[in-house]
């Protein structure tokens, strides 16, 4: 579990996915590319299996398995695309999934993650430790543990979206991805700078789920308390003890955005772009609106939109804010 993951294991996960994960497209926008001054590539995660970027880390792991622990089951804890992604790895390989949850999850998240087979045991965020809950349930049956980001892994599976982006534009001069417990960021730090070391990679994150930014700039990983944004995704407490080394060594800069920020973002892309992304897939193209990046004007930047598995009824409250 705590082996360091490298670009080896990156090429090996593409390896291994082709032909499960959708090699999902990279598009850009004039429109975008001339308000921001920047030239941005989109790579859509939201139209990943599961959609989000996290069935890739999932599938990588639970296929790694071993048969004994296969036949064991999996567990796993996560607010929403974690989730998905080990129950949709799961059915695929035929193998028993518990889902430990917060009460708060999505409906369309919960909702999703049942349909893939999965048993959903829920906790409150606010008074229980979510690896706690499964570490408890992991004992009672036995199951294998997956975590949502600190597992070598699922840090490789992450990593290959930014591998697919840099084959097909390989002169990108940084990438962004949005931040929580750090996989998607590590592993797209290592498949960037396995291509070319001088890629800079920048992170996203609400300023209310500021952990990585403060860690980053302090040298350490930082805990906050109950981080409260519309990104569920992000509100992790901290940074992983594999991810964070990973983050210190590879990412330039943590920049934030504040909520109003991440929802302008999400009705921009709607508008602008027509897809409907998750709050948590719009932090980076928040950032970007906002002139919050690091980036030399006319400079090519890729950009992972994470995930698209947006609550009706949160969008339903986000688009009501828009005068028609």
């Amino acid at each position: 579990m705590g082996k360091s993951v490298n670009f080896d294991d990156i090429v090996q996960a593409a390896q291994n996915l082709d032909g499960i994960a959708n090699r999902t497209p990279v598009m850009t926008s004039r429109s975008f590319n001339e308000w921001t001054g920047y030239e941005v590539y989109f790579k859509c995660e939201h139209f990943q299996r599961g959609g989000a970027f996290k069935f890739r880390g999932a599938y990588h792991a639970v296929s790694g398995l071993d048969d004994d622990d296969k036949k064991r089951g999996v567990i796993a804890f996560s607010s929403g695309n974690h989730a998905q992604g080990i129950a949709l790895a799961a059915k695929i390989l035929g193998i028993e999934t518990v889902i430990v949850m917060p009460q708060d999850t999505p409906g369309v998240k919960v909702e999703a993650t049942r349909g893939y087979g999965a048993e959903i045991v829920f906790y409150d965020r606010w008074k229980e430790d979510r690896e706690q809950v499964a570490k408890r349930w992991m004992e009672q049956k036995r199951m294998v543990l997956i975590p949502p980001f600190d597992h070598p892994r699922v840090i490789a599976g992450a990593g290959t979206a930014a591998l697919e982006l840099l084959r097909e534009v390989p002169e990108l001069d940084g990438i962004m991805t949005p931040v929580g417990g750090g996989g998607l960021i590590s592993g797209t730090a290592i498949a960037a700078h396995g291509v070319n070391p001088s890629i800079r990679i920048v992170g996203a994150e609400p300023a209310k789920a500021n952990d990585a930014a403060l860690s980053l700039a302090k040298g350490e990983r930082v805990t906050i308390d109950s981080p409260d944004t519309i990104a569920d995704g992000l509100r992790t407490t901290s940074l992983g003890t594999l991810t964070f080394p990973v983050i210190q060594n590879h990412v330039s800069e943590i920049v934030t955005v504040t909520e109003e920020e991440i929802i302008e973002a999400m009705l921009y892309i709607f508008t602008r772009f027509k897809w409907v992304v998750e709050p948590s897939g719009a932090v980076t193209v928040a950032a970007l609106l906002a002139g919050k990046v690091p980036f030399a004007c006319g400079q090519k930047i890729g950009v992972i939109i994470s995930g698209g598995n947006l609550d009706p009824g949160l969008w339903a409250k986000i688009s009501g804010k828009w005068d028609i």
